[in-house]
């Protein structure tokens, strides 16, 4: 099995949500099942894959599994030998995600056109409260890249599993609620979209099946935690560039030299918006 590296079991992308009244035991085997997903889909949209990740999504347990859950990959990804395919992926991941014109998985990207906005700032604060720290791989990551996002949920979900295992109720109640919450103002507002979007983009079928495969998991995880939340990305090419706002006064001094000067009437100090500068 490949609990090493994406952490994934025979039956876990057919995920099925059962009555909510769950044996404590119950309840963290789904959480450990659903850890998996994330993990999964989180080394697909992280950064290209490497030789180890793509040997490990062609053993014949995580192509069955997924399988079951309706993926089906094309000769391109199945038929070359590990070093070609790696490649190729590569590749595929730049055009995708990284070369200009393409669609990167960043929060911030999608919602506002730009790098480093309001949901960059936010994920962060997120991730100090719950202790999760972002180290850089072999390049460096936005916090609010999609498999960083993912990435982030999988470790709530597996400490969902310890507190149920120690019998803390209270604190497995906090961290479903903390998902929730990451679902409402970050995930859920931007992934549906844009999997649709790289679903249709997508020139390889590893790229067009595992997109399937988030928007499908997407849905099924907003509707099984019972959540309402818009779509905001909408699966769009082109994103237009937000407005940049910064707070200023144009009114106060930016020198010494200034205070100096003859002084007369004064105008009503003023603040002028201009939008998330930082």
């Amino acid at each position: 099995m490949l609990k090493s590296l994406l952490a994934i079991e025979d039956d876990v992308i057919a995920v099925e949500y059962a009555h909510p009244r769950l044996s404590s035991a119950e309840l963290n085997a789904e959480c450990a099942a659903r850890a998996d997903v994330y993990r999964l889909l989180s080394g697909v949209f992280v950064e290209e894959p490497g030789q180890v990740f793509v040997q490990a999504m062609r053993s014949s347990d995580v192509l069955q599994s997924l399988a079951t859950a309706g993926m089906q990959f094309d000769a391109d990804f199945t038929a070359p030998d590990s070093e070609a395919l790696v490649e190729r992926l590569a590749c595929e991941y730049t055009t995708l995600f990284a070369a200009t014109g393409g669609f990167p998985p960043v929060e911030s990207v999608r919602l506002t056109g730009r790098y480093k906005q309001d949901p960059h700032f936010k994920v962060e604060q997120t991730y100090a409260k719950w202790g999760f720290v972002l180290h850089k791989g072999r390049f460096e990551v936005f916090p609010d890249q999609l498999g960083v996002e993912l990435m982030f949920v999988a470790e709530l979900l597996e400490r969902c599993s310890l507190a149920l295992a120690r019998g803390d109720e209270a604190g497995y109640r906090r961290l479903e609620r903390e998902v929730k919450r990451f679902w409402t103002q970050h995930l859920g507002r931007w992934v549906r979209g844009y999997a649709r979007l790289i679903e249709q983009a997508a020139e390889h079928s590893f790229y067009r099946e595992m997109a399937r495969l988030l928007g499908g998991f997407a849905d099924e995880e907003i509707a099984a935690m019972g959540l309402r939340i818009d779509d905001l990305d909408h699966g769009r090419a082109v994103v237009p560039k937000a407005e940049i706002r910064v707070e200023f006064n144009p009114d106060e001094p930016v020198c010494n030299s200034c205070e100096a000067a003859p002084t007369g009437p004064k105008r009503a100090a003023s603040v002028h918006t201009l939008h998330d500068l930082r």
